[in-house]
């Protein structure tokens, strides 16, 4: 009965002490593990998606090769304008870093943390003019660690997307 109990306390310690580990050192700390938070730049024309459900694109006909979740809309702006648009539309995003700008591709990448466990999800934005003085959109958006983010990348991006609209006015809905 005493090696039962022993048994039993070792059993209920581990996660405790795992738990313990993961706070004293910070989730940031233990996230970096798996890699750095900036997963790095994204060749949209190349871009092959993940075989796990932990990423989502927002990409206009013809300008990916990989397969689009979400069609985004044509803004009445060129991509410098929306570029600026975007930028006060997600300054209100909790836990977001601009980690990268590429003035050349007119492009963005952030780090975006969930609020409590810190997992980090890099998020690779550009601004693509069409015709008319038109601009458009692609955002990729994906976690770092895990196998799934139960939608957390697909409704990120349309809720970036949403908050666009509000301050750069749509000509065309997907």
């Amino acid at each position: 009965m005493r090696a039962r109990s022993v048994v039993a306390v070792a059993l209920a310690a581990v996660p405790i002490a795992i738990i313990a580990v993961f706070l004293i050192a910070g989730p940031e700390r233990i996230w970096s593990l798996a890699g750095p938070a900036d997963q790095g730049p994204v060749d949209f024309e190349t871009l092959s998606r993940r075989d796990t459900p932990n990423d989502s694109l927002a990409c206009p006909p013809g300008a990916c090769k990989a397969r689009s979740d979400i069609r985004p809309p044509v803004f009445a702006v060129g991509a410098h304008e929306l570029r600026k648009a975007f930028a006060r539309a997600v300054a209100s995003e909790p836990n977001l870093e601009l980690v990268d700008v590429d003035e050349g591709k007119l492009s963005a990448r952030y780090v975006q943390r969930s609020p409590f466990w810190r997992f980090p999800d890099t998020i690779e934005v550009r601004f693509v003019d069409v015709e008319d003085g038109r601009s458009t959109i692609v955002i990729y958006s994906r976690s770092l660690v895990g196998r799934g983010d139960w939608g957390v990348n697909k409704a990120r991006i349309q809720r970036w997307l949403d908050k666009l609209a509000k301050v750069a006015p749509v000509v065309q809905i997907a």
